[in-house]
């Protein structure tokens, strides 16, 4: 028999958990990076407008099929309707998927943050030191076990004691850090421009020379970064639906959520293109990925000076912390499908999940190394075991499960099922218009075009 659904204490908690879920590095490395290129304010607008339409929607659909079934995403659609089983199965193979690489990646900020912290900052921003650290073949492995151990005790713990109590923790820390930074990096002033002039870069829209295949494609990646700033098509949003209690109001709490993300979303940016554009230009801000984060940032740490190292390491140690939220709800979505569907208890479940994710991010670890390759991609890229594992779930599986998810709430149990969920205890639903429009005709058709991008079938 499985053990006994767990919920969150409040509305308070699940936000912030689910807040937790959202920023993490998806926001503190891809945002920066895609709002330089794709024109400064201009990206930000058309977020802004998708965040508070299609972002909506898809999270308010998920976190009511979770309340609705009390089930996590493996069992959740299926219950929903008996036909649509395949959308819970394919949300969680996408989190099974981001785990290992998601902590990967965790290891590499683990590592950033101690060389930060013990004052190696020089060394840091040397050309070769990332190449050399990931293609290493023990330190990488370590520091990776270390990360996924971090993330595994939390979910050892369960949703109170674990989750709900990290988030409360780490997010108000992550707050204080991410608008200090951003402050700093507006006043710093370097080689090339000031912090100011790079807020310009960030803030002002750049039409110049666009045309409507820019347009076109500034959309869709802003679209595309949506899955990554509000955990949604991954299974998160339905897991932690089912431990929303149904006295809380659903509609308030995600737009808390919204808030909460999208300035989290904007200070990151704050963060980082000021600061970059000053010292290190236009060519510093298309980097993109981890080429922006362990590779540009270091040598604008190093050239504030002494005050750098301390900026440097409040920064790595701040992403870490985003991180690991992140790591804990993509975790956490597993575990629970798995309690869920075979009737395990936590601590079996998550030790199954945790020898998964060990098992495959050696592999990962090792493709920098011994099993390294290089893959063409549909999309023109080319891809080593990291890029393959990111590529497949968020350009393929992602977009899939939400297409499943509009497809089945808009036209099979009809948006009713989720609207009834949301207003259960007499609550506004103000954007209902809205959500219908978005959930039945708009945001399948957008989901459309993103997956033929990702698939090559449009370029």
């Amino acid at each position: 028999m499985g053990e006994k659904r767990m919920s969150f204490s409040g509305s308070i908690g699940f936000v912030l958990a689910a807040a937790g879920s959202a920023v993490g590095l998806g926001n503190l490395w891809r945002f920066p990076y895609l709002a330089a290129k794709d024109g400064g304010g201009l990206f930000l607008v058309v977020y802004l407008i998708l965040a508070v339409t299609f972002g909506f929607t898809m999270m308010v659909s998920e976190i009511a099929i979770g309340r609705k079934t009390k089930q996590s995403a493996l069992t959740a659609y299926g219950r929903l309707h008996q036909k649509s089983g395949w959308i819970g199965a394919v949300a969680t193979v996408v989190p099974f998927l981001i785990m290992p690489y998601y902590c990967v990646i965790g290891g590499w900020v683990l590592k950033y943050a101690v060389t930060f912290v013990t004052g190696q900052a020089e060394a840091a921003c040397q050309p070769e030191y990332f190449n050399q650290f990931i293609s290493a073949p023990v330190e990488p492995l370590v520091l990776t076990v270390i990360f996924l151990a971090f993330v595994a005790a939390v979910i050892f713990l369960g949703v109170n004691k674990g989750i709900e109590t990290i988030s409360k923790v780490l997010m108000p820390i992550l707050l204080v850090c991410v608008v200090g930074i951003a402050v700093f990096s507006m006043t710093v002033q370097g080689d090339k421009h000031s912090g100011w002039e790079g807020m310009k870069v960030y803030l002002v829209p750049d039409l110049s020379g666009m045309g409507f295949q820019d347009v076109f494609r500034i959309l869709l990646d802003a679209m595309g970064q949506l899955f990554y700033s509000i955990s949604v098509a991954m299974g998160i949003m339905v897991t932690y639906g089912s431990y929303f209690r149904d006295e809380n109001n659903l509609v308030k709490s995600v737009n808390r959520i919204e808030i909460f993300d999208t300035i989290v979303a904007f200070l990151a940016g704050v963060m980082i293109v000021p600061s970059v554009y000053a010292f290190l230009g236009e060519e510093g801000l298309q980097q993109a990925g981890p080429g922006l984060m362990f590779q540009a940032l270091p040598k604008v740490f190093v050239a504030m000076g002494p005050v750098g190292n301390f900026v440097g390491a409040a920064f790595f140690i701040m992403v870490f912390f985003a991180a690991l939220t992140s790591a804990i709800s993509i975790m956490e979505v597993v575990v629970a499908s798995v309690m869920d569907r075979f009737g395990w208890k936590r601590v079996k479940s998550s030790v199954f999940e945790t020898l998964a994710a060990l098992v495959i991010g050696v592999v990962i670890c090792m493709g920098y190394n011994v099993l390294s390759f290089s893959l063409p991609l549909p999309n023109g890229t080319n891809a080593q075991l990291l890029d393959l594992f990111d590529y497949v779930s968020n350009n393929i599986l992602m977009p899939v499960v939400a297409l499943g998810t509009c497809i089945l709430i808009g036209w099979i149990v009809k948006p009713g099922t989720v609207i009834d969920e949301a207003t259960k205890n007499g609550e506004t639903f103000q954007r209902r218009r809205v959500y219908v429009v978005m959930v039945k005709f708009i945001a399948p058709l957008m989901l459309l075009l993103l997956l033929m991008v990702s698939l090559g079938i449009i370029r």
